[in-house]
């Protein structure tokens, strides 16, 4: 693991979180509630990983396998709801895969668009794989993010191209979007930093600005270039 302020790309990671309080990277909920609109022709994306899965918990690759979250990941979806509840967002949208669809209605009180471009991305014949029986060509790629090519999956330029798509039509404005940590890591290496979040986490990203305002871990842990091991890195 690299140290805290570096990303695994070897790049320094320029934080801008400011005074954090437990579990949380920016600003504690008293900050996080006096955040202004944003400003006009702006896009300010909230960014949620979906809570735990068997697969994570099991370290397996789940793209588009469609698991279920674990009572444990309910309850990390649950446990967003008074970050959530009270904002005023203009579009809410979520993965079609069950476990950010759940997650979506035990965080938030009302309707989210489904929309396939959030998927994960689709490990194809490396579906449900343990982490540690992959050969050793697959997790490198992982971990660097880089030429990653799985029998009929997706590429990582394939990944990106879609969920940029996604983002590209959204017009201005603050948006929730419930997805997955292979879209988040990819987002956040798009506004310069290189950030695998735990299941349940949040990052609030100024997308015309490309910065990071503010993030909230599912299980609390600190703020680093890339804060979980790569094993983890199951969608």
């Amino acid at each position: 693991m690299r140290a805290e302020g570096t990303s695994r790309l070897g790049r320094p990671v320029p934080f801008v979180f400011l005074s954090p309080g437990p579990g949380e990277h920016a600003a504690p909920s008293s900050r996080l509630g006096g955040m202004t609109t944003p400003a006009s022709g702006h896009r300010e994306l909230w960014l949620v990983r979906h809570g735990e899965t068997p697969a994570s918990r099991g370290r397996m690759l789940a793209g588009w396998e469609d698991v279920p979250l674990t009572g444990h990941g309910e309850d990390q979806a649950r446990a967003l709801r008074p970050v959530l509840e009270g904002r005023s967002f203009d579009g809410v949208w979520c993965s079609d895969l069950r476990r950010a669809a759940t997650t979506a209605g035990l965080a938030w009180d009302g309707a989210a668009t489904r929309d396939q471009r959030l998927r994960e991305m689709s490990f194809g014949q490396l579906e449900g794989r343990p982490w540690d029986t992959l050969e050793p060509h697959w997790q490198e790629a992982m971990v660097r993010f880089e030429g990653f090519d799985p029998p009929e999956g997706e590429t990582f330029g394939e990944l990106r191209r879609r969920v940029l798509d996604f983002v590209g039509a959204l017009p201005p404005g603050r948006h929730l979007v419930f997805t997955h940590g292979g879209v988040l890591r990819l987002l956040s290496r798009e506004v310069g930093e290189d950030h695998f979040v735990p299941t349940g986490s949040l990052l609030v990203v100024d997308w015309e600005s490309r910065r990071i305002v503010f993030r909230r871990d599912g299980e609390g842990q600190a703020s680093r270039g890339l804060p979980a091991p790569a094993e983890e890195q199951e969608g």
